[in-house]
């Protein structure tokens, strides 16, 4: 977003950072199970699915939005957060803000999905909605910074922020100790690059592959280009992995670049196909963004793509539930289902 002011310093980031985020976050955040995917465990593979889904606000952001309002001073709170958001981090910045007797403020473009946005303005937020994309909300935000004085906590490129989604790595170690790869949803970074800080440091050995939408595939433009760089963002069945990266991004980019071993890009008719195995063969309720990893393991394209990456277990990050239950009840019957085109 190219409105992002860099912050004078950045804060550092490390496994310790990830260590105090778990014990600031053990009282908002879930440790979430980890379960077998029977359908996925074939010729022998061992699949594993981390259910972000069962987190409070249905995501995995609630690990994040938790540790960053932990970490503010009364002082602080009192002023209010903000954000610009897809939805999910502003539902959990929201949820956590509220619990901690502050007031959130999301802003959000017209892209973010009613459902979500409904949702979050039931948890209390003072909703803004302006523009087509996550750069155009950050103007609002932007503007409520400088003339309400309101903290912005922004959806991924923030320490804190990071090393709450680093605790899903934590967690990974502890049930899934031999663990061989790990398959993230990939969008700006916070996820993939605080999990994959915790593995890779821990053991540099487990292999981090990366999941995106076709449709408005920043990383994967800013990995091309080797910098960050702006796209116009798309319509996605993934909509929680759209939006920028941020043209003065500190920390996720150099995370992605240094840690990721591949990026698999999708089709609408891809994702669709995930959210569809999900639901039928494992029972999950899973938004396009939450279920981009399924997608891309049941493509046997991708996956023999991927074998040598691979190995025999892999976890799966699977996040979050938040879609509109009518658009999702057309995507996954398959008696009814509207054909996803690309």
């Amino acid at each position: 977003m190219n409105h992002r002011h860099p912050m004078k310093s950045a804060k550092p980031l490390n496994l310790q950072s990830v260590y105090q985020a778990q014990h600031a976050i053990r009282d908002t955040a879930l440790k979430t199970p980890l379960i077998r995917a029977e359908s996925l465990s074939t010729n022998g593979y061992d699949v594993q699915l981390k259910l972000e889904t069962l987190q409070p606000i249905g995501a995995f952001k609630l690990r994040g939005a938790a540790n960053a309002i932990a970490q503010l001073s009364p002082a602080e709170l009192a002023r209010g957060v903000v954000c610009a958001s897809t939805g999910n981090h502003g539902r959990a910045l929201t949820y956590a803000a509220k619990k901690m007797g502050s007031q959130a403020t999301i802003c959000m473009s017209t892209l973010v999905p009613r459902n979500k946005v409904e949702a979050i303005r039931a948890l209390g937020a003072q909703v803004e909605i302006f523009g087509n994309s996550q750069d155009d909300a950050q103007t609002v935000v932007d503007q409520l910074v400088a003339e309400k004085g309101l903290i912005e906590i922004p959806p991924f490129d923030h320490a804190d922020i990071i090393a709450g989604q680093g605790t899903i790595g934590l967690e990974l170690l502890a049930d899934f100790a031999q663990i061989d790869s790990v398959i993230v949803g990939l969008s700006g970074g916070g996820l993939l690059g605080g999990i994959a800080m915790v593995l890779k440091t821990i053991n540099p050995n487990i292999r981090v592959i990366g999941v995106s939408p076709k449709r408005g595939a920043c990383m994967a433009a800013c990995l091309a280009a080797n910098r960050p760089v702006e796209i116009t963002e798309e319509p996605t069945l993934a909509d929680s992995l759209g939006g920028g990266i941020g043209l003065n991004n500190q920390y996720t980019f150099d995370l992605t670049k240094q840690y990721l071993d591949d990026l698999i890009l999708l089709s609408e008719a891809q994702i669709a196909r995930g959210m569809q195995h999900l639901f039928l063969h494992e029972g999950i309720v899973a938004e396009g963004g939450g279920a981009v990893g399924v997608a891309a393991l049941i493509d046997q394209d991708i996956k023999q793509r991927l074998a040598p990456l691979l190995g025999k277990h892999i976890a799966l990050i699977i996040s979050g539930k938040n879609i509109d239950m009518a658009q999702f009840y057309d995507i996954v019957n398959p008696k009814t289902a509207t054909p996803v085109t690309d």
